[in-house]
């Protein structure tokens, strides 16, 4: 069987015929499908630690606190997910079939495929995005959160450390998210 022909770039009515392969599924990154693999289960485990440090900070300040969460920070040839994302209240109830432009908050954890000029792409087209405000990096190799803001630049925060959350008026203390349960 011959290799298939997908025409580039994709719109999003293009990307959504095409079947998930075995395995995981398909992002659209600037028109082009991208293959995404199922998290595994150390990268599952720091999206629940983030959704339960959240939780309780952001519910309260009209936020929904989601894992594995699709947005389109553009119209058209654009469909990401974030592995955690924060999402207003009132910006989550309008959602139709995916969030439209970026959440306030999208944190991925980084993986070891993960190359820094992918992570820096996900970040600029993400807080490029209407609404976001902050795009976090967490990375268990360095146990490290990375911040970037689209109004205070960027900062590197330790274990000894805790990542400011301005949008709730809280903080998440990074040896938390990479302690014990």
């Amino acid at each position: 069987m011959g290799a298939q022909s997908i025409p580039r770039p994709l719109t999003v009515e293009e990307y959504e015929r095409i079947p998930d392969p075995p395995g995981g599924r398909y992002e659209l990154h600037h028109g082009e499908a991208v293959f995404v693999t199922y998290p595994i289960h150390n990268h599952k485990e720091l999206q629940r630690r983030l959704r339960k440090l959240l939780e309780p900070i952001a519910e309260p300040a009209g936020f929904i606190v989601d894992t594995e969460f699709p947005y389109r920070p553009f119209p058209e040839n654009e469909v990401w997910g974030a592995d955690v994302a924060c999402v207003s209240a009132a910006r989550y109830d309008a959602i139709e079939k995916w969030l439209v432009g970026s959440p306030e908050l999208v944190i991925e954890v980084k993986s070891p495929s993960n190359t820094k000029a992918e992570m820096h792409d996900k970040a600029m087209t993400t807080l490029a995005g209407d609404g976001a405000i902050e795009f976090w990096i967490v990375d268990p190799a360095t146990r490290t959160v990375t911040v970037h803001s689209a109004h205070e630049g960027m900062h590197v925060y330790g274990e000894d450390f805790a990542v400011p959350a301005p949008l709730f008026g809280g903080c998440i203390h990074v040896a938390g998210l990479f302690g014990g349960r």
